[in-house]
Protein backbone atom coordinates (compact mmCIF):
# COMPACT_ATOMS: atom_id res chain seq x y z
CA UNK A 1 0.00 0.00 0.00
CA UNK A 2 1.24 3.50 -0.80
CA UNK A 3 2.14 5.79 2.08
CA UNK A 4 -1.08 7.14 3.57
CA UNK A 5 0.13 10.16 5.48
CA UNK A 6 3.11 12.42 5.38
CA UNK A 7 5.04 12.87 8.62
CA UNK A 8 6.32 16.41 9.13
CA UNK A 9 9.03 16.95 11.75
CA UNK A 10 8.69 20.55 12.93
CA UNK A 11 10.12 19.90 16.38
CA UNK A 12 13.38 21.72 15.70
CA UNK A 13 12.55 24.23 12.98
CA UNK A 14 9.60 25.52 11.00
CA UNK A 15 8.59 23.43 8.02
CA UNK A 16 7.29 24.94 4.76
CA UNK A 17 4.88 21.99 4.58
CA UNK A 18 2.96 23.43 7.53
CA UNK A 19 1.74 26.39 5.47
CA UNK A 20 -0.54 24.16 3.41
CA UNK A 21 -2.13 22.92 6.64
CA UNK A 22 -2.75 26.47 7.86
CA UNK A 23 -4.22 27.94 4.68
CA UNK A 24 -7.47 26.35 3.56
CA UNK A 25 -10.13 28.45 1.89
CA UNK A 26 -13.16 28.39 -0.40
CA UNK A 27 -11.02 30.53 -2.69
CA UNK A 28 -9.31 27.28 -3.67
CA UNK A 29 -12.43 26.22 -5.61
CA UNK A 30 -12.08 26.74 -9.38
CA UNK A 31 -13.79 29.86 -10.83
CA UNK A 32 -15.69 27.81 -13.43
CA UNK A 33 -17.43 25.97 -10.60
CA UNK A 34 -18.72 29.27 -9.24
CA UNK A 35 -19.99 30.28 -12.67
CA UNK A 36 -21.71 26.93 -13.19
CA UNK A 37 -23.37 27.34 -9.79
CA UNK A 38 -24.48 30.87 -10.64
CA UNK A 39 -26.15 29.62 -13.83
CA UNK A 40 -28.10 27.00 -11.87
CA UNK A 41 -29.19 29.51 -9.22
CA UNK A 42 -30.29 32.08 -11.80
CA UNK A 43 -32.26 29.54 -13.87
CA UNK A 44 -34.16 28.26 -10.83
CA UNK A 45 -34.86 31.83 -9.77
CA UNK A 46 -36.27 32.65 -13.21
CA UNK A 47 -38.02 29.43 -14.21
CA UNK A 48 -38.96 27.86 -10.85
CA UNK A 49 -40.15 24.25 -10.90
CA UNK A 50 -39.27 23.83 -14.58
CA UNK A 51 -35.58 24.46 -13.96
CA UNK A 52 -35.60 22.65 -10.62
CA UNK A 53 -37.00 19.50 -12.21
CA UNK A 54 -34.67 19.80 -15.21
CA UNK A 55 -31.57 19.88 -12.99
CA UNK A 56 -32.91 17.05 -10.82
CA UNK A 57 -33.32 14.92 -13.96
CA UNK A 58 -29.86 15.86 -15.14
CA UNK A 59 -27.97 15.23 -11.88
CA UNK A 60 -30.04 12.79 -9.83
CA UNK A 61 -33.12 11.07 -11.30
CA UNK A 62 -33.69 10.95 -15.10
CA UNK A 63 -37.44 10.25 -14.80
CA UNK A 64 -38.20 12.96 -12.22
CA UNK A 65 -41.38 15.11 -12.34
CA UNK A 66 -42.59 18.12 -10.36
CA UNK A 67 -45.33 16.14 -8.60
CA UNK A 68 -42.57 14.23 -6.77
CA UNK A 69 -40.82 17.26 -5.29
CA UNK A 70 -42.71 17.13 -1.99
CA UNK A 71 -42.44 13.79 -0.20
CA UNK A 72 -45.95 12.58 0.70
CA UNK A 73 -47.10 11.41 4.16
CA UNK A 74 -47.71 7.95 2.67
CA UNK A 75 -44.10 7.73 1.52
CA UNK A 76 -42.84 8.75 4.94
CA UNK A 77 -45.06 6.14 6.56
CA UNK A 78 -43.63 3.53 4.19
CA UNK A 79 -40.10 4.64 5.12
CA UNK A 80 -40.80 3.68 8.75
CA UNK A 81 -41.14 0.05 7.66
CA UNK A 82 -37.65 0.18 6.15
CA UNK A 83 -35.63 1.24 9.20
CA UNK A 84 -34.72 -1.02 12.15
CA UNK A 85 -36.34 -0.37 15.52
CA UNK A 86 -32.86 -0.31 17.10
CA UNK A 87 -31.87 2.61 14.89
CA UNK A 88 -35.13 4.37 15.73
CA UNK A 89 -34.45 4.13 19.44
CA UNK A 90 -30.89 5.40 19.02
CA UNK A 91 -32.08 8.29 16.86
CA UNK A 92 -34.78 9.33 19.32
CA UNK A 93 -32.32 9.37 22.21
CA UNK A 94 -29.87 11.44 20.16
CA UNK A 95 -32.68 13.81 19.17
CA UNK A 96 -33.57 14.44 22.82
CA UNK A 97 -29.91 15.04 23.70
CA UNK A 98 -29.62 17.64 20.94
CA UNK A 99 -32.86 19.33 21.98
CA UNK A 100 -31.93 19.49 25.68
CA UNK A 101 -28.49 20.89 24.91
CA UNK A 102 -29.85 23.64 22.70
CA UNK A 103 -32.62 24.56 25.13
CA UNK A 104 -29.83 25.37 27.58
CA UNK A 105 -28.34 27.84 25.08
CA UNK A 106 -31.47 29.95 24.65
CA UNK A 107 -31.00 33.62 25.50
CA UNK A 108 -33.86 35.58 27.08
CA UNK A 109 -35.45 38.91 26.28
CA UNK A 110 -34.79 41.61 28.88
CA UNK A 111 -35.46 45.30 29.66
CA UNK A 112 -33.66 47.21 32.39
CA UNK A 113 -33.62 50.79 33.71
CA UNK A 114 -30.30 52.57 33.15
CA UNK A 115 -30.87 55.86 35.00
CA UNK A 116 -34.01 56.88 33.15
CA UNK A 117 -33.25 54.99 29.95
CA UNK A 118 -34.78 51.55 29.63
CA UNK A 119 -32.48 49.37 27.52
CA UNK A 120 -32.80 45.76 26.56
CA UNK A 121 -33.10 43.10 23.92
CA UNK A 122 -36.08 41.27 22.42
CA UNK A 123 -35.32 37.74 21.21
CA UNK A 124 -37.61 36.19 18.61
CA UNK A 125 -37.32 33.05 16.43
CA UNK A 126 -37.03 33.18 12.66
CA UNK A 127 -40.31 32.50 10.85
CA UNK A 128 -38.94 29.86 8.45
CA UNK A 129 -35.77 27.86 7.86
CA UNK A 130 -34.53 25.45 5.19
CA UNK A 131 -32.10 22.67 6.12
CA UNK A 132 -29.98 20.97 3.47
CA UNK A 133 -29.22 17.31 4.18
CA UNK A 134 -26.62 15.56 1.98
CA UNK A 135 -27.53 12.34 0.19
CA UNK A 136 -25.18 10.76 -2.34
CA UNK A 137 -22.74 8.06 -1.33
CA UNK A 138 -23.30 8.55 2.42
CA UNK A 139 -26.77 9.91 3.26
CA UNK A 140 -26.70 11.69 6.61
CA UNK A 141 -29.92 11.35 8.62
CA UNK A 142 -27.94 12.63 11.60
CA UNK A 143 -27.73 16.01 9.84
CA UNK A 144 -31.53 16.24 9.99
CA UNK A 145 -31.32 16.10 13.77
CA UNK A 146 -28.32 18.43 13.96
CA UNK A 147 -29.97 21.17 11.88
CA UNK A 148 -33.65 20.81 12.74
CA UNK A 149 -33.55 20.35 16.52
CA UNK A 150 -31.61 23.58 17.23
CA UNK A 151 -34.23 25.37 15.12
CA UNK A 152 -37.02 23.63 17.05
CA UNK A 153 -35.43 24.64 20.35
CA UNK A 154 -35.32 28.24 19.12
CA UNK A 155 -39.03 28.16 18.29
CA UNK A 156 -38.89 28.35 14.47
CA UNK A 157 -42.42 27.80 13.17
CA UNK A 158 -41.75 26.40 9.69
CA UNK A 159 -38.84 24.11 8.83
CA UNK A 160 -38.29 22.63 5.36
CA UNK A 161 -35.72 19.94 4.61
CA UNK A 162 -34.16 19.37 1.18
CA UNK A 163 -32.28 16.20 0.27
CA UNK A 164 -31.39 14.78 -3.16
CA UNK A 165 -33.31 11.78 -4.49
CA UNK A 166 -31.72 8.54 -5.59
CA UNK A 167 -31.54 7.64 -9.27
CA UNK A 168 -34.97 6.02 -9.06
CA UNK A 169 -36.44 9.07 -7.33
CA UNK A 170 -36.68 7.74 -3.80
CA UNK A 171 -35.59 9.57 -0.68
CA UNK A 172 -33.33 7.67 1.69
CA UNK A 173 -35.72 6.08 4.23
CA UNK A 174 -33.52 6.99 7.19
CA UNK A 175 -33.62 10.65 6.18
CA UNK A 176 -37.39 10.53 5.66
CA UNK A 177 -37.96 8.99 9.09
CA UNK A 178 -35.48 11.36 10.74
CA UNK A 179 -37.36 14.33 9.30
CA UNK A 180 -40.69 13.00 10.57
CA UNK A 181 -39.22 12.25 14.00
CA UNK A 182 -37.94 15.83 14.23
CA UNK A 183 -41.37 17.26 13.39
CA UNK A 184 -40.64 18.33 9.81
CA UNK A 185 -43.73 18.64 7.60
CA UNK A 186 -41.96 19.74 4.40
CA UNK A 187 -39.46 17.25 3.00
CA UNK A 188 -38.37 17.96 -0.57
CA UNK A 189 -36.64 15.67 -3.07
CA UNK A 190 -34.11 18.15 -4.39
CA UNK A 191 -30.38 18.54 -4.05
CA UNK A 192 -27.41 20.61 -5.10
CA UNK A 193 -27.37 24.28 -5.99
CA UNK A 194 -30.88 23.96 -7.43
CA UNK A 195 -32.27 23.04 -4.00
CA UNK A 196 -30.59 26.03 -2.36
CA UNK A 197 -31.98 28.34 -5.04
CA UNK A 198 -35.49 26.91 -4.64
CA UNK A 199 -35.40 27.46 -0.88
CA UNK A 200 -34.07 30.99 -1.31
CA UNK A 201 -36.32 32.30 -4.10
CA UNK A 202 -39.24 29.88 -4.02
CA UNK A 203 -40.88 28.04 -6.91
CA UNK A 204 -44.44 27.02 -7.73
CA UNK A 205 -44.03 24.10 -5.29
CA UNK A 206 -41.42 25.31 -2.81
CA UNK A 207 -42.22 28.23 -0.52
CA UNK A 208 -39.13 30.37 0.18
CA UNK A 209 -37.52 30.46 3.62
CA UNK A 210 -35.73 33.13 5.63
CA UNK A 211 -32.51 31.19 6.25
CA UNK A 212 -30.73 28.15 4.82
CA UNK A 213 -28.42 25.96 6.92
CA UNK A 214 -26.51 22.72 6.51
CA UNK A 215 -23.45 21.21 4.83
CA UNK A 216 -23.10 20.03 1.25
CA UNK A 217 -20.86 19.62 -1.77
CA UNK A 218 -19.08 22.60 -3.40
CA UNK A 219 -22.15 23.43 -5.52
CA UNK A 220 -24.29 23.65 -2.39
CA UNK A 221 -21.75 25.78 -0.56
CA UNK A 222 -21.27 28.18 -3.47
CA UNK A 223 -25.04 28.44 -3.96
CA UNK A 224 -25.45 29.40 -0.30
CA UNK A 225 -22.79 32.02 -0.79
CA UNK A 226 -24.60 33.42 -3.84
CA UNK A 227 -28.08 33.61 -2.26
CA UNK A 228 -26.81 35.23 0.94
CA UNK A 229 -28.51 38.59 1.29
CA UNK A 230 -31.75 37.27 -0.13
CA UNK A 231 -31.75 34.80 2.76
CA UNK A 232 -29.53 34.24 5.75
CA UNK A 233 -27.03 31.39 5.97
CA UNK A 234 -25.20 30.04 8.98
CA UNK A 235 -21.83 29.48 7.29
CA UNK A 236 -20.21 27.79 4.30
CA UNK A 237 -19.32 24.39 5.78
CA UNK A 238 -17.03 22.38 3.53
CA UNK A 239 -15.55 18.86 3.80
CA UNK A 240 -15.17 17.45 7.30
CA UNK A 241 -11.84 17.99 9.04
CA UNK A 242 -10.20 17.06 12.33
CA UNK A 243 -7.06 17.84 14.26
CA UNK A 244 -5.91 15.50 17.01
CA UNK A 245 -3.36 16.62 19.59
CA UNK A 246 -1.99 13.47 21.21
CA UNK A 247 0.80 12.50 23.56
CA UNK A 248 2.20 9.01 23.97
CA UNK A 249 -0.08 8.20 26.91
CA UNK A 250 -2.94 7.29 24.54
CA UNK A 251 -2.98 3.91 22.78
CA UNK A 252 -1.87 4.19 19.16
CA UNK A 253 -4.92 2.15 18.15
CA UNK A 254 -7.24 4.91 19.38
CA UNK A 255 -5.30 7.73 17.73
CA UNK A 256 -5.25 5.85 14.41
CA UNK A 257 -8.95 4.96 14.64
CA UNK A 258 -9.83 8.61 15.29
CA UNK A 259 -7.86 9.74 12.25
CA UNK A 260 -9.68 7.25 10.07
CA UNK A 261 -13.13 8.11 11.47
CA UNK A 262 -12.91 11.61 10.02
CA UNK A 263 -11.21 10.56 6.78
CA UNK A 264 -13.95 8.28 5.42
CA UNK A 265 -16.55 10.83 4.28
CA UNK A 266 -15.72 12.03 0.77
CA UNK A 267 -12.03 11.53 0.04
CA UNK A 268 -11.16 15.20 0.62
CA UNK A 269 -11.26 15.31 4.42
CA UNK A 270 -8.44 17.04 6.27
CA UNK A 271 -7.12 14.87 9.12
CA UNK A 272 -4.06 15.93 11.10
CA UNK A 273 -2.39 14.39 14.12
CA UNK A 274 -0.06 16.67 16.10
CA UNK A 275 2.19 15.08 18.70
CA UNK A 276 5.32 15.77 20.69
CA UNK A 277 6.73 12.27 20.12
CA UNK A 278 8.34 11.16 16.87
CA UNK A 279 8.16 7.49 17.91
CA UNK A 280 4.45 7.84 18.57
CA UNK A 281 3.96 9.50 15.16
CA UNK A 282 5.43 6.54 13.27
CA UNK A 283 3.58 4.02 15.44
CA UNK A 284 0.25 5.71 14.71
CA UNK A 285 0.95 5.73 10.99
CA UNK A 286 1.79 2.01 11.05
CA UNK A 287 -1.43 1.32 12.94
CA UNK A 288 -3.42 3.39 10.44
CA UNK A 289 -2.00 1.23 7.62
CA UNK A 290 -3.42 -1.84 9.32
CA UNK A 291 -6.82 -0.41 10.25
CA UNK A 292 -7.65 1.17 6.90
CA UNK A 293 -7.49 -2.28 5.29
CA UNK A 294 -10.45 -3.34 7.45
CA UNK A 295 -12.78 -0.50 6.41
CA UNK A 296 -15.56 -0.80 3.80
CA UNK A 297 -14.82 2.77 2.61
CA UNK A 298 -11.15 1.97 2.27
CA UNK A 299 -10.58 3.82 -1.00
CA UNK A 300 -12.10 7.15 0.09
CA UNK A 301 -10.39 6.94 3.48
CA UNK A 302 -7.00 6.24 1.93
CA UNK A 303 -7.48 9.13 -0.50
CA UNK A 304 -8.18 11.58 2.33
CA UNK A 305 -5.15 10.39 4.27
CA UNK A 306 -2.83 10.52 1.28
CA UNK A 307 -3.98 13.88 -0.10
CA UNK A 308 -5.16 15.76 2.99
CA UNK A 309 -3.66 13.89 5.94
CA UNK A 310 -0.54 14.64 7.96
CA UNK A 311 1.17 13.72 11.20
CA UNK A 312 3.16 16.63 12.62
CA UNK A 313 5.82 16.32 15.30
CA UNK A 314 6.21 19.47 17.42
CA UNK A 315 8.64 20.26 20.21
CA UNK A 316 5.98 20.13 22.94
CA UNK A 317 2.23 20.27 23.52
CA UNK A 318 2.24 24.06 23.79
CA UNK A 319 3.63 24.25 20.27
CA UNK A 320 1.03 21.69 19.18
CA UNK A 321 -1.75 23.90 20.59
CA UNK A 322 -0.30 26.93 18.79
CA UNK A 323 -0.30 25.09 15.45
CA UNK A 324 -3.86 23.90 16.05
CA UNK A 325 -4.97 27.48 16.72
CA UNK A 326 -3.47 28.51 13.39
CA UNK A 327 -5.30 25.69 11.60
CA UNK A 328 -8.58 26.51 13.43
CA UNK A 329 -10.10 23.07 12.77
CA UNK A 330 -13.71 22.00 12.61
CA UNK A 331 -13.08 19.23 15.18
CA UNK A 332 -10.26 19.18 17.71
CA UNK A 333 -9.48 16.18 19.90
CA UNK A 334 -7.23 16.50 22.93
CA UNK A 335 -5.90 12.95 23.40
CA UNK A 336 -3.52 13.88 26.19
CA UNK A 337 -3.12 12.96 29.85
CA UNK A 338 -4.41 16.36 31.06
CA UNK A 339 -6.89 17.63 28.47
CA UNK A 340 -8.40 20.33 30.70
CA UNK A 341 -4.96 21.86 31.22
CA UNK A 342 -4.24 21.93 27.48
CA UNK A 343 -7.72 23.33 26.83
CA UNK A 344 -6.61 26.64 28.35
CA UNK A 345 -4.25 27.10 25.39
CA UNK A 346 -6.89 26.45 22.72
CA UNK A 347 -8.43 29.49 21.01
CA UNK A 348 -9.87 28.31 17.67
CA UNK A 349 -11.93 25.17 17.08
CA UNK A 350 -15.53 24.35 16.15
CA UNK A 351 -15.93 21.48 18.62
CA UNK A 352 -13.36 20.34 21.18
CA UNK A 353 -13.45 16.72 22.36
CA UNK A 354 -11.61 16.21 25.64
CA UNK A 355 -9.84 13.05 26.70
CA UNK A 356 -9.32 9.53 25.41
CA UNK A 357 -12.96 8.52 25.97
CA UNK A 358 -14.40 11.28 23.77
CA UNK A 359 -13.97 10.50 20.06
CA UNK A 360 -15.46 12.95 17.54
CA UNK A 361 -18.31 10.57 16.54
CA UNK A 362 -19.90 11.08 19.98
CA UNK A 363 -20.52 14.68 18.93
CA UNK A 364 -21.26 13.77 15.32
CA UNK A 365 -24.27 11.71 16.35
CA UNK A 366 -25.60 11.98 19.86
CA UNK A 367 -23.87 14.08 22.53
CA UNK A 368 -25.89 17.28 22.03
CA UNK A 369 -23.98 20.04 20.21
CA UNK A 370 -24.66 20.28 16.47
CA UNK A 371 -22.20 18.62 14.13
CA UNK A 372 -22.60 21.50 11.64
CA UNK A 373 -19.35 23.30 12.39
CA UNK A 374 -17.04 25.93 10.86
CA UNK A 375 -14.50 24.52 8.38
CA UNK A 376 -11.63 25.83 6.23
CA UNK A 377 -10.12 27.77 9.13
CA UNK A 378 -13.28 29.79 9.76
CA UNK A 379 -13.35 28.70 13.42
CA UNK A 380 -11.13 31.76 13.87
CA UNK A 381 -14.27 33.90 13.64
CA UNK A 382 -17.35 31.64 13.66
CA UNK A 383 -19.03 29.00 15.77
CA UNK A 384 -21.02 25.79 15.70
CA UNK A 385 -24.61 25.88 14.45
CA UNK A 386 -26.85 26.54 17.46
CA UNK A 387 -30.07 28.20 18.56
CA UNK A 388 -28.36 31.57 17.97
CA UNK A 389 -28.54 30.90 14.24
CA UNK A 390 -32.33 30.69 14.38
CA UNK A 391 -33.02 33.81 16.46
CA UNK A 392 -33.35 37.52 15.77
CA UNK A 393 -32.32 39.96 18.48
CA UNK A 394 -33.84 43.44 18.46
CA UNK A 395 -32.30 46.15 20.63
CA UNK A 396 -34.79 48.01 22.83
CA UNK A 397 -34.55 51.70 23.84
CA UNK A 398 -37.27 53.41 25.87
CA UNK A 399 -36.49 56.92 27.10
CA UNK A 400 -38.17 58.53 30.10
CA UNK A 401 -37.95 62.33 30.58
CA UNK A 402 -34.94 61.77 32.83
CA UNK A 403 -33.25 59.58 30.20
CA UNK A 404 -33.87 62.09 27.41
CA UNK A 405 -32.53 64.89 29.57
CA UNK A 406 -29.41 62.85 30.45
CA UNK A 407 -28.47 61.99 26.83
CA UNK A 408 -30.14 64.64 24.69
CA UNK A 409 -27.56 67.43 24.74
CA UNK A 410 -24.69 65.00 24.12
CA UNK A 411 -26.53 63.45 21.15
CA UNK A 412 -27.12 66.90 19.62
CA UNK A 413 -23.44 67.73 19.85
CA UNK A 414 -22.36 64.39 18.40
CA UNK A 415 -24.82 64.64 15.49
CA UNK A 416 -23.85 68.24 14.65
CA UNK A 417 -20.17 67.26 14.61
CA UNK A 418 -21.05 64.81 11.84
CA UNK A 419 -23.01 67.44 9.92
CA UNK A 420 -26.34 65.72 10.54
CA UNK A 421 -28.46 68.64 11.70
CA UNK A 422 -31.80 66.84 11.23
CA UNK A 423 -30.63 64.17 13.67
CA UNK A 424 -29.83 66.86 16.24
CA UNK A 425 -33.11 68.71 15.67
CA UNK A 426 -35.23 65.56 16.26
CA UNK A 427 -33.69 65.38 19.74
CA UNK A 428 -33.58 69.11 20.45
CA UNK A 429 -37.32 69.51 19.72
CA UNK A 430 -38.07 66.95 22.42
CA UNK A 431 -35.69 68.60 24.86
CA UNK A 432 -37.40 71.95 24.25
CA UNK A 433 -40.87 70.42 24.66
CA UNK A 434 -39.89 68.74 27.92
CA UNK A 435 -38.34 71.96 29.19
CA UNK A 436 -41.47 74.01 28.38
CA UNK A 437 -43.75 71.38 29.94
CA UNK A 438 -41.74 71.48 33.12
CA UNK A 439 -42.19 75.22 33.63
Amino acid sequence: MAELMQIIDASRSASPQLEALRSRSLADLPPDLEEATREIVNRVREYGDEALVDYTRRFDCPGFSDDRLLVSPEEIQDAYSQVPLEWMGAFRRARENVLRYHEQLLPRSWLQDFDGLFLGQRVRPLASVGAYVPGGTAPLPSTVCMTVMPAKAAGVGRIAVATPPSRDGDVNPYIAVAAAECGVHELYRMGGAQAVAALAFGTETVEPVDKIVGPGNPYVILAKKQVFGRVGIEALPGPSEAVIIADDTVPTSLAAADLLSQAEHTGDNTVILITDSADFAYEVRDEAYQQVEQLPRQELTAQSLADYGAIVVMSDLAAAAELSNQIAPEHLQLLVSEPLVLLEQIENAGCICLGALTPVPLGDYAAGPSHVLPTNGTARFSSALSTDDFLKKSSLIYATPRGLQRLGTDVCRLAQAEGLEAHARSVQLRLDTEQEGGK
